[in-house]
């Protein structure tokens, strides 16, 4: 009696299985090198990304936005640009945000800076530690009359840090949110961004600029390198189950 029929039945689904995942494998790999193409071309607008921003930042100081290009400014085009602003500091509205920085925790000292048409821009000027927060401490770096204030262009943190919510009625920041800061303070008219100070030292050493943080995680390479690896290992796969497929066809 002939065995054939009785081995077809059985043959032709474990080929038909063999068949979907060959095609799943084809998928997977397609898509794995589409993600890696996908990290190249991140790569790429990265570096351009941290090549404008290092020429921004080096950049002789231009003067900051005023109120008529305000609707222009966004963090694409303007966040890091070298700026500078004369007015004179409100500093009976300083706000203190709650800073971790090389120097340790504190505060950012964020103050609005009042312009000749009467509209303000709120400024960084800098860190100070946990037992300066009182104004009382640090009376010499409150300056008066007109000042220059040259710095960094930063786009606005609003609702707070990842951890922690801004509580305006309470008084505590964690994040340096222009437009509610300028709404707990009575600030009227103010830009949509604000300045992170540069170095320039104040009086009475407090508060301390210059400490913006510019960086800009880049491990594109390594994501791409990544999927393009797994999915060379979907194809390699994918050729040793076909070649094993031929050399079974072969046999019968």
């Amino acid at each position: 009696m002939s065995v054939a029929p009785s081995d077809q039945p059985e043959r032709r689904p474990s080929q038909a299985k063999r068949a979907i995942f060959c095609v799943c494998l084809v998928l997977l790999a397609a898509a794995l090198a589409a993600l890696g193409t996908w990290q190249v071309q991140r790569l790429s607008w990265k570096r351009d990304l941290i090549a404008r921003v290092d020429q921004r930042v080096h950049a002789a100081p231009v003067p900051a936005p005023r109120q008529a290009d305000w609707d222009k400014v966004n963090a694409a085009e303007d966040e890091y640009r070298r700026v500078s602003a004369t007015g004179t500091l409100a500093n009976d509205k300083e706000t203190l945000v709650y800073a971790s920085t090389a120097l340790g925790p504190g505060y950012w000292v964020m103050t609005p800076l009042t312009l000749s048409d009467g509209t303000a821009i709120l400024v960084n000027r800098g860190f100070v530690p946990m037992d300066r927060r009182d104004p009382a401490t640090r009376r010499a770096g409150e300056l008066s009359g007109p000042i220059e204030i040259t710095g960094l262009i930063r786009m606005t943190e609003p609702k707070g840090s990842l951890l922690q919510s801004n509580d305006a009625a309470a008084d505590r920041w964690y994040s340096r949110d222009v437009v509610a800061i300028a709404e707990k303070r009575g600030v009227g008219a103010v830009a949509p961004y604000f300045i992170d100070a540069d170095a320039t030292s104040n009086p009475g050493g407090l508060p301390v600029g210059g400490l913006t943080v510019i960086h800009f995680p880049n491990n594109h390479l390594v994501y791409a390198i990544t999927w393009y690896g797994l999915a060379t290992m979907a194809v390699a796969l994918l050729v040793f189950i076909l070649r094993g497929e031929i050399g079974r066809g072969r046999r019968q």
